[in-house]
């Protein structure tokens, strides 16, 4: 595997999804950058990416089972040894695509694809073996899609490209490499607990060993990366202020007040001294770092524009990150999304806090909305802390599928496994 080169790389990070009684490769991943996204956006500037359901799969790919499952284990394990048997025979071929396929479309191409697919378990072995793009294979690519993690919609695309070709010896060790994370986590890790799936860019909300709840999200930058972690969420907060780390005042928010020196107000962001006495902006000298040598504090009011929307979840750790809503509700179509600065955002966050807040006396759905809509900043302390993981697991089985995702962070040893850092388009 060690003679993977770069230009495999950039082929891997936008997906990766579901395989029968063995699979093959996902991929996800982009970050952007920080200053340009600011400048384009008239009323935020990146900040928000400090703070932060799910996918549609075929019922043959979705799962109640967790991911960080007892039996997960056992799966792997299961598919090493199916992979391990396509390694011993060759492997499958590379797909030398000449055009865009669709349904009707005829290539030589087609044929390896078939190949491609009958290997890996997409495609039934009795199929044919037609150089048609028939709708057979159609949904042979769509499942291969939804066990990468892209979206199922049959084009193949770079990514989807980039995802078939990583040869069958590299998916063997990415499933080596995830079974030894995965035995990692094999202890009791509560009746109730939250786990965020980095290279996925999702998580599950688990109970009583089965999947509640499946959300998106949105991690960190490959320069701004969310650290693996454990603890316990112990609060929720409604309608947060939100402060802004020194590494995002000093990139973002003082670029963007040479360039406006209305941003601040405009965003209802307001300055406190070490005493905490608000400091009006104009008494700061932006063409210089003195918003930073003055200690001053960058507090951002409760709000539709707030870069935590309508909530932040609270959980002790030493990266100062945390889980929270988010105002630009878009980014979660899409299918790179790896944009924050370390934090998490949640898509349908509301969901996961009235799960989160059960056992809470006096927070019900309704009354969760009421509160937001009041805008006024509310604290909830939870009667019973939830274990939160966040883990770093890019390959997985539930037995009938395998699952793989993009190395985004480039910590499975191998170039290829960073689609997302090789590949620009779909």
């Amino acid at each position: 595997m060690s003679g993977i080169g770069n230009g495999d790389r950039r082929t891997f990070l936008k997906g990766i999804g579901a395989v029968g009684a063995m699979a093959a490769g996902l991929s996800k991943a982009a970050a952007q950058e920080p200053l340009t996204e600011i400048l384009q956006s008239p009323r935020r500037g990146n900040w928000d990416d400090q703070f932060d359901a799910v996918g549609t799969r075929s019922p043959e790919v979705k799962t109640r089972q967790p991911i960080l499952s007892p039996a997960t284990s056992t799966y792997v394990e299961q598919a090493i040894v199916a992979y391990q048997g396509i390694v011993a025979r060759g492997g499958w071929p590379q797909v030398n695509l000449t055009q865009r396929l669709k349904v009707g479309s005829k290539d030589p191409s087609v044929r390896q694809l078939r190949q491609r697919l009958k290997i890996s378990g997409d495609l039934p072995s009795n199929s044919g073996d037609s150089d048609v793009f028939d709708t057979f294979l159609d949904a042979g690519v769509k499942r291969f899609q939804q066990r990468h993690g892209m979206p199922a919609d049959g084009v193949i695309g770079n990514v989807t490209l980039s995802a078939l070709n990583v040869p069958a010896d590299v998916r063997l060790g990415q499933l080596e490499t995830n079974l030894v994370r995965l035995r990692s986590m094999s202890g009791f890790l509560g009746e109730r607990y939250v786990m965020v799936n980095i290279p996925a860019a999702e998580i599950e909300a688990v109970e009583n060993g089965r999947v509640a709840q499946n959300h998106k999200a949105i991690v960190g930058k490959v320069d701004r990366q969310t650290p693996i972690l454990n603890s316990k969420i112990y609060e929720v907060i409604l309608n947060p202020y939100w402060t802004a780390p020194k590494s995002i005042i000093q990139k973002d928010i003082i670029p963007l007040m040479r360039k406006d020196p209305t941003y601040l107000t405009r965003n209802h962001i307001r300055l406190f001294d070490p005493q905490n006495n608000e400091v009006p902006p104009e008494m700061v000298n932006w063409s210089t770092d003195e918003a930073l040598t003055m200690n001053l504090r960058f507090r951002q009011d409760p709000g539709k524009i707030n870069a935590m929307s309508s909530t932040k979840i609270n959980f002790s750790n030493p990266h100062a990150v945390y889980m929270h809503d988010t105002p630009q509700q878009s980014v979660f179509g899409q299918l790179l999304r790896f944009e924050s600065s370390g934090c998490v955002r949640v898509h349908n966050v509301r969901e996961l806090t009235t799960w989160l807040l059960r056992n809470t006396p006096g927070w019900s759905r309704s009354q969760i909305e009421a509160v937001i809509a009041t805008g006024e900043n509310t604290e909830i302390e939870l009667v019973d802390p939830v274990p939160v993981y966040f883990v770093y697991i890019s390959a997985w089985s539930t037995g009938a599928v395998v699952h793989f995702r993009d190395d985004i962070y480039a910590r499975d040893g191998v170039d290829s496994l960073q689609l997302s850092s090789s590949t620009t388009t779909l």
